[in-house]
């Protein structure tokens, strides 16, 4: 993405770096093309992630926590960005998601996380498996 520069290999904890404004898009960006099995609607992913404000702080990551995060994608369970941002990805992909409030948290954000009403998410996923 041409206003977003991330730093760091697939399966280590990424850095960004931030230019100008966010677009109103949802973004989606292969930084590493995997070679494993493609990730379907309903399928449940491993994956580690960084999730930043664009601009702003790091709120959560897995990578420090030494633990990757399983879910299931495309149904809902997770917010819109990544439902729609991932599904169709391969596994051993790392893919960089800019996603606007609507497709994130929307107005009322998720203050307890420094995340605010509005605020584009900005996140690089390693997609580790299907469970």
């Amino acid at each position: 993405m041409e206003n977003i520069t991330v730093t760091g290999d697939f399966g280590r904890k990424p850095a960004l770096d931030f230019v100008g404004d966010p677009s109103d898009d949802l973004l989606v960006d292969v930084l590493h093309e995997g070679d494993g099995q493609e990730v379907e609607a309903g399928d449940t992913i491993r994956c580690h992630y960084l999730g930043q404000v664009f601009g702003g702080d790091v709120f959560d990551n897995s990578y420090d926590r030494g633990q990757a995060l399983s879910f299931q994608i495309g149904v809902g369970m997770v917010i819109r960005g990544w439902d729609e941002g991932l599904v169709g990805h391969r596994v051993g992909s790392r893919v960089l998601l800019s996603i606007p409030s609507e497709y994130g948290y929307g107005e009322r954000g998720v203050p307890q996380a420094g995340i605010r009403g509005g605020d584009t998410l900005v996140f690089v996923t390693d997609i580790l498996g299907i469970a």
